[in-house]
């Protein structure tokens, strides 16, 4: 099996997915809690900023001052790592291939045949890359879910290509 999914078709750039690296994205997600949680869409950028100037102004009154749970974080975290199931959107990866002005289609090849979905839907998939800590090596590389969860018991599996048409 091969582990790597190329993006190609109607793009700028053809690109090469490898699954096997996004354990450290921090673009993952926990799919144990992903479709279970509410999601507000908010702008990074203006939180991002907030989150800093609210540190900057605790610094300035309190001084810095390190968390004395810092080990103890990093060692939970790793231990999620280790054990956990995540995904990640597929969103950016489509857009850093840049499809064409006329691209509208992804194309999702699969052992048992295509599955197509308008681009802009295909934007809100997510792609699980691990279950239990482990890589989906049996049917993977990658599964396919719905953004609402609707096909959790039931993803798109043996993903071998995604083509942009």
């Amino acid at each position: 099996m091969n582990d790597t999914l190329p993006v190609t078709g109607l793009v700028r750039f053809k690109i090469t997915l490898d699954p096997g690296v996004w354990i450290f994205d921090d673009r993952k997600v926990d799919l144990h809690t992903f479709f279970d949680e509410n999601r507000i869409v908010v702008d990074e950028l203006e939180e991002y900023t907030k989150a800093v100037a609210s540190h900057f102004s605790r610094e300035i009154q309190e001084g810095a001052a390190f968390p004395p749970t810092l080990k103890t974080e990093k060692k939970f975290e790793k231990q999620k790592i280790l054990n956990g199931t995540f995904g990640i959107l597929l969103k950016p990866f489509i857009e850093n291939a840049e499809p064409t002005p006329d691209a509208t289609t992804l194309l999702i090849e699969t052992k048992s045949g295509p599955y197509s979905f308008p681009l802009e839907e295909a934007k809100t998939l997510i792609l699980a890359f691990s279950k239990n800590g482990s890589p989906l090596n049996e049917d993977g590389p990658v599964h396919v879910l719905y953004n609402d969860g609707s096909n959790r018991l039931d993803p798109i599996t043996n993903v071998q290509s995604f083509k942009i048409s």
